[in-house]
């Protein structure tokens, strides 16, 4: 089972995305329903409320007064957190007990779409493999809220209690832009829907990689935001046996040209660990990609660092090896033990190409020719066996510490 992120601020046209998502096959699981369910009359929601903001939040009938408690709720930072700290848990348990009952078919791609308008407020964002942000200007939300019959200043108010779009922007996996049409922003779920999503509950379910071909592009300004979003995922799936997670690779050097595959290190204290991880990866969309793999150089000779072993031991040189199964933003997932060389040299490596303008040059052209021959990782080994040697004498000379 895929559990997917939706979320927007009101006016945004979230709801029009998840009704999309449920015509095209979607399980919905929708945080306003649910906000509304655990305040009806005779809930402990409800009497939660009436406790912190007084009887006067009540209709006559016993029932939650919306716009009083908004009156009350949406005045400063100091009473929106407090209604945040009674509900948002209540809609919490809510929403698992919901996903609980979900019995997803082992052969069946089966995918959950939380409808949450307060995925960024909650910080539940990193726990779906996939966040989905609709958006729109703030002027075309107010707009489409005075038609349905809000006031413009409790509008703006609600606006303004929400999250930034610029929030929004930095949790999300994908943007659909809705200040168009409802019809295209229909088609863009749909498209979303059937190109992305459904890839990636299948290849999370066969536990499948996403087999990229190797292909040198110009710098995206994008990748460092991809490459924090990917590192707050795994630090939330792997708890604290993550020692640390890292951006490596070209792609963590501003302005270099690369793969568009973001590389992240996991640095774990034992292979055991990374063991034990393996099932929280995959179920965050990233699924082993080979049993066991070696980083080992063929190096003579030792390093002047003398508190690194940097040995071809092939036994200090092992990882685990994960890969995204999203089609939509392809990454690998080095697992690496903490103080082994293949550790310290992914952390160095970074530093040094951005340290050398001439060596990313020279990685570039060394990647481009690479890219011709039938093997691109093997091509690029001579290169890196020098650099090994190169990098190291670097570190020694400027004091270079992980």
């Amino acid at each position: 089972m895929l559990r997917i992120g939706l979320t927007g601020g009101i006016g945004a046209g979230k709801s029009t995305v998840s009704a999309a998502f449920s015509e095209c096959g979607g399980i919905i699981v929708d945080g306003d329903v649910i906000a509304r369910e655990v305040v009806e009359p005779g809930t402990e929601g409800l009497a939660q409320l009436v406790d912190a903001f007084g009887e006067d939040i009540l209709l006559p009938d016993g029932a939650l007064n919306r716009p009083a408690l908004a009156a009350k709720a949406f005045v400063d930072d100091e009473q929106r957190a407090k209604l945040n700290g009674i509900v948002h848990p209540l809609v919490g348990r809510r929403r698992q007990e919901i996903i609980d009952s979900v019995s997803g078919e082992p052969e069946k791609d089966t995918v959950v779409v939380e409808d949450n308008p307060l995925l960024v407020e909650t910080g539940m964002a990193p726990m779906f493999p996939l966040v989905v942000v609709v958006t729109a200007p703030v002027e075309t939300r107010v707009e489409r809220l005075i038609k349905r019959g809000m006031d413009e200043a409790d509008a703006r108010a609600r606006i303004a209690a929400q999250a930034s779009e610029e929030q929004r922007r930095e949790i999300a996996d994908v943007l659909l832009d809705n200040s168009g049409s409802q019809g295209e922003l229909i088609e863009k779920a749909r498209d979303l829907w059937y190109n992305r999503v459904l890839p990636l509950a299948h290849n999370i379910r066969t536990r499948q990689p996403v087999e990229i071909t190797p292909r040198v592009v110009p710098y995206n300004p994008a990748w460092p935001d991809d490459a924090r979003r990917i590192i707050k995922r795994l630090h939330t799936a792997c708890g604290s046996k993550a020692l640390r997670v890292d951006h490596i690779g070209s792609t963590a050097v501003a302005g270099m040209d690369a793969k568009d595959v973001i590389d992240i290190q996991v640095t774990v204290s034992s292979l055991e660990v990374a063991d034990d991880i393996a099932e929280a990866l995959a179920g965050v969309g990233y699924p082993r990609k080979e049993e066991i793999t070696n980083d080992v150089p063929k190096i003579d000779g030792r390093s002047t660092v003398a508190e690194f072993d940097h040995t071809d031991d092939a036994s200090l040189w092992q990882k685990r090896f994960h890969a995204a199964a999203d089609p939509g933003r392809p990454a690998n997932v080095h697992i690496r033990v903490d103080g082994w060389p293949n550790q310290q040299f992914a952390l160095l490596f970074v530093d040094w190409l951005a340290a050398n303008p001439g060596v990313q040059e020279d990685y570039r052209a060394v990647k481009q020719a690479a890219l011709r021959t039938s093997d691109y990782v093997e091509a690029k080994e001579p290169w890196f066996l020098d650099a090994y040697r190169r990098a190291w004498e670097w570190a020694d000379a400027t004091g270079w510490r992980p």
